[in-house]
């Protein structure tokens, strides 16, 4: 992660963290954070928009199921919104947002962000790795 990380790059993330350490990470907020609203813990379906590489169009390939949390303390909001069924999951990147939105904890969320960067690029790569080895060159076929 670059060492000013947006909002939008640092929501990425968090919403492709793993579950269970962010899950365990949100934990150790909760007692600093002190008194918050929940505002919304739910799960719906969001529409996926995808790009035409030839065209270049957009169009919706289809719905895919979300849970989403938001969260407020003292008038500032934190948010989360991650694929599949996992509200806690959720709860804990609101509670992430709102604790780096506060300014409480931040070098600790923030090293937890760069951290989870690291990881996620890592297995992008191997992944990319995993994708170019199947690929078949079809002039020398």
């Amino acid at each position: 992660m670059k060492t000013k990380a947006t909002h939008s790059d640092v929501l990425t993330v968090l919403a492709r963290a793993d579950a269970a350490r962010i899950k365990s990470f949100a934990e150790t907020l909760i007692t600093p954070l002190g008194e918050i609203d929940v505002l919304q813990s739910r799960t719906g379906l969001v529409m996926l928009p995808m790009r035409d590489t030839a065209g270049g169009a957009t169009f919706h390939l289809g719905e895919v199921l979300v849970s989403e949390a938001h969260v407020t303390r003292d008038g500032i909001d934190g948010y989360g919104m991650r694929r599949g069924r996992d509200l806690e999951a959720a709860m804990a990147m609101a509670l992430v947002d709102l604790a780096r939105a506060c300014g409480i904890e931040t070098a600790r969320c923030e090293a937890f962000c760069a951290d989870e960067a690291i990881r996620q690029a890592q297995a992008d790569r191997d992944t990319l790795r995993c994708v170019q080895a199947t690929r078949v060159d079809m002039e020398t076929f």
